[in-house]
């Protein structure tokens, strides 16, 4: 790959990236993984207010992550592509790796001589 393609990738991962730093937008996603739902029904699943997942999805379609489609007056969503819980789930399993690695710290942390006198 040319540098210059490189770049355009970088700078193509770091958007998707910024889409995901918000924890309700994962959260949205996710509810996307059984197929389409209203925006009704993902503000009853998520507990949140409508217009606070209207504005979501607004940015995650802005962002090529879902689309939507409209039947009379509700508007449902789907996920763009299907590849993007595959990435989600790759990074949930780093974290519980990390969760895992941080308690067994702890753990190892709580049983050493060091620890001993303390209550």
């Amino acid at each position: 790959m040319t540098d210059e393609l490189n770049r355009k990738l970088y700078e193509m991962h770091a958007e998707i990236c910024k889409v995901l730093t918000n924890p309700k937008r994962i959260e949205i996603l996710n509810l996307l993984r059984d197929g389409e739902r209203s925006v009704g029904d993902l503000a009853l699943l998520a507990e949140l207010p409508q217009t606070s997942v209207s504005q979501h999805l607004s940015f995650l379609r802005q962002k090529g992550m879902v689309v939507s489609r409209r039947d009379g007056s509700s508007i449902y969503y789907t996920v763009a592509n299907e590849k993007i819980f595959s990435a989600m789930d790759i990074m949930k399993e780093l974290l519980l790796e990390r969760l895992q690695a941080d308690q067994e710290l702890v753990a190892g942390l709580a049983g050493s001589p060091a620890s001993a006198g303390r209550p």
